[in-house]
């Protein structure tokens, strides 16, 4: 089969059963590389090609999302393995940042920052606090840094490897909307699922 027949939607599926179709295509895509610049990418294409191609998912007609990638700990880029002491996960100049990975939509935010204190945005949030947050109107959130300011709508989910029993977040998945309230508790749970898959099927 085609790579890009993954991102194929049967008709009749429900948010649920799109989501384990996604999960279940990205698995496929995922199987026998390790390198997480190519899962990276074609992970944010799959999700974000399903999306476009599934009509009843958003209910907005033309709005809906418009953004799908990742961003992620500096200090992976562009070493290809987590090398370093847990301890000191930043970057050489002591700063703490998100970096811009594969992506689709729009051009994003080259970086942002995660030094606890002065990190401010979704993603920051999300990295820190490692949980998946869904933010139904991006306006109303504190701190958020607006990239595309279309964007109505956004979840974000934590990448989080265990490193000798220490959890580690490594990045973050990012998914913004056009449409206010675009995101719910079927989405985080199916992306948050997704989130895991990806970590496991790479090497940090």
């Amino acid at each position: 089969m085609p790579h890009a027949d993954s991102a194929l939607i049967p008709p009749g599926l429900d948010k649920s059963a799109f989501w384990n179709h996604v999960y279940e295509q990205l698995g496929v895509l995922l199987e026998g590389q390790r390198n997480w610049v190519t899962n990276l990418a074609n992970a944010s294409s799959l999700i974000y090609s399903s999306l476009l191609a599934f009509d009843p998912f958003f209910g907005h007609g033309e709005r809906t999302v418009n953004w799908c990638g990742f961003y992620l700990a500096s200090h992976l880029l562009p070493s290809p393995r987590l090398s370093r002491p847990v301890t000191s996960l930043g970057d050489s100049d002591g700063t703490n940042r998100l970096l811009l990975g594969p992506f689709c939509g729009k051009p994003a935010c080259q970086f942002i920052n995660t030094t606890p204190g002065k990190a401010r945005g979704v993603c920051a949030d999300a990295f820190l606090k490692r949980e998946t947050v869904l933010v139904p109107d991006v306006d109303a959130y504190p701190g958020h840094i607006a990239c595309d300011g279309e964007t109505k709508s956004e979840i974000v989910c934590p990448l989080i490897l265990n490193v000798n029993g220490t959890e580690v977040a490594l990045g973050v998945l990012d998914l913004d909307c056009l449409a206010l309230d675009g995101f719910t508790e079927e989405d985080k749970e199916g992306l948050t699922r997704i989130a895991e898959l990806i970590v496991k099927a790479c090497d940090w």
